[in-house]
């Protein structure tokens, strides 16, 4: 099984080491990653400045490669220009930080899994409820598992699964649950503060407003200490307002056009 291990948090983070250590169990890894940091850049790509890609040692040992750009770019080029084939599945992680409700929309973890989806690739994002997490273990034993299944029963085409795990010891973990994604949101403040030169900027900070308190539903099953695990796709259409703008008469706009 060839498997392409990516992540946002960057290359250097534990979350794609403990990652890789788990994978490399069950399959031949390659790890392609940014060379820093990348939380919530979206399903950013580079378009307008040279992309570069180097190779990454750690101990004196080849890592994978590292990308000066987001996690959609290591994944795409990764599948069409440094891997020599295809790999099985992309998994994306593990992230410091729950991608539940409406943070798989920012996440960079989950883009990189989605960016294998478009390419027609199996794909998988993980992440544990934690900025500071300590239990790798749960969530890399997770991955094995998910990993094995999704190669065995398959994705439909253009899905991916989101995974979100609470970083608590596995003894405590209350259950696995395919959810939905929630709808809790952030309550976004932007802070206004002074530079040491009297200059004015603002800082991002909010908290995030519960809307969730079904079991279902990613971030409050998380809360709850249950494994989630949501299938996402990337079409985002809103089918339910697609058939009630039938009845809106849209085409009529084209009278006031000349």
């Amino acid at each position: 099984m060839k498997i392409l291990i990516s992540n946002d948090d960057g290359i250097d983070s534990r979350g794609i080491s403990e990652l890789a250590k788990y994978l490399k169990e069950i399959g031949e890894v390659t790890i392609i990653a940014p060379r820093t940091e990348q939380s919530a850049v979206g399903h950013a790509i580079t378009m307008s400045i040279p992309l570069r890609v180097n190779e990454y040692y750690k101990n004196g040992e080849f890592f994978g490669y590292a990308v000066e750009g987001t996690p959609a770019d290591c994944v795409k080029i990764g599948i069409t220009n440094i891997l020599k084939e295809n790999p099985d599945i992309v998994v994306s992680g593990i992230n410091h930080g729950a991608n539940t409700a409406i943070n798989i929309v920012y996440s960079g973890t989950v883009s990189a899994a989605r960016e294998a989806a478009i390419m027609d690739i199996p794909a998988l994002a993980i992440s544990l409820n934690s900025h500071n997490p300590t239990h790798f273990e749960v969530a890399g034993k997770v991955a094995q598992e998910l990993v094995k299944m999704v190669c065995k029963y398959k994705l439909p085409r253009g899905t991916l699964l989101n995974v979100n795990v609470p970083d608590i010891p596995e003894n405590e973990i209350a259950g696995i649950l395919p959810t939905v994604q929630g709808k809790t949101k952030w309550d976004d403040v932007y802070e206004e503060r002074i530079d040491p030169y009297g200059r004015k900027y603002y800082w991002l900070t909010g908290k995030p407003l519960e809307l969730d308190s079904e079991i279902d539903k990613d971030h409050f099953a998380v809360k709850n200490n249950y494994v989630a695990i949501t299938p996402v796709h990337f079409d985002l259409t809103d089918y339910s307002a697609f058939k009630e703008m039938q009845n809106w008469g849209v085409n009529k706009i084209k009278d006031v056009l000349k």
